[in-house]
C-alpha cells in the first residue's frame, strides 16, 4: 500500500493535537477520535495522556471501551502515551498484561525529563517528559520492557501494543512514533 497510513488520537481528553502533529510530520494522515464510528478504518490508534480518571469517564460515557478492545484485539497497532498507558493496563481497558501505577513519580512539581536508554531504538538516548508520570507496576510474561527510569518501567511493548509513561508528542524527538508508525505499517503489509 502506498497511501498514507491512517491513525487515529483519542481526542477525550489530553494532548491529542500534539500527536497529531508529530504524525502529521512523519506522513501520516490523522483522525480525531471522539465516538466510535471513528474507528473505522483506522490502521492505528493512539491514546494520549491526560487525566485517568476522566479519560475512563469519557470512554464509558461514548461507548468505547468495547469498540478500543475490538479494534486492538483485531491486530491494529496501539500506542498509550502517560494517561494512555494507564487506560492500556489490566484495571482499565484490560488491553496489556501490565499493571501501571499512577502519578507513580509524583506530583506536578515532580515532573522531571530524563534520558532513556529505549530498546530497540537507534540514534543514542532518547529524551522523555515525564508529567505526573505513571510506572509499570508489574507486567506479564507476553510484556517486554523497554526503558526504565530509577529502577521502574516507564515503557512496553505487547504484541501491537505499546505503552511509555512519558509524553513523546513533547520531547522534539519523533522515534517513538515511528516505532509506532512501523507497527502500523507492517500490519498493513502483512
Amino acid at each position: 500500500m502506498s497511501a498514507a497510513p491512517l491513525v487515529g488520537v483519542l481526542a477525550l481528553q489530553g494532548g491529542f493535537e500534539a500527536h497529531a502533529q508529530v504524525l502529521r510530520r512523519l506522513g501520516a494522515e490523522v483522525r480525531e477520535v471522539r465516538v466510535p464510528a471513528d474507528l473505522g478504518g483506522l490502521d492505528g490508534l493512539i491514546m494520549p495522556g491526560g487525566e485517568s480518571t476522566v479519560m475512563t469517564l469519557g470512554i464509558e460515557r461514548e461507548g468505547m471501551a468495547e469498540p478500543v478492545r475490538a479494534l486492538a484485539a483485531a491486530g491494529t497497532p496501539v500506542l498509550g502515551t502517560c494517561g494512555g498507558m494507564v487506560m492500556l493496563d489490566r484495571d482499565h481497558l484490560g488491553l496489556m498484561d501490565l499493571r501501571a501505577r499512577r502519578n507513580a513519580f509524583g506530583r506536578q512539581v515532580r515532573s522531571f525529563e530524563a534520558e532513556l536508554d529505549f530498546a530497540g531504538l537507534e540514534g543514542g538516548p532518547l529524551p522523555a517528559v515525564f508529567i505526573r508520570a505513571p510506572w509499570i507496576e508489574d507486567a506479564g510474561e507476553g510484556v517486554t520492557l523497554l526503558a526504565e527510569v530509577d529502577g521502574h518501567a516507564v515503557a512496553a511493548q505487547q504484541d501491537n501494543l505499546l505503552a511509555v509513561a512519558f509524553h513523546p508528542e513533547l520531547d522534539g524527538d519523533p522515534r517513538v512514533h515511528e516505532r509506532f508508525l512501523a507497527l502500523v505499517r507492517a500490519r498493513r503489509e502483512a
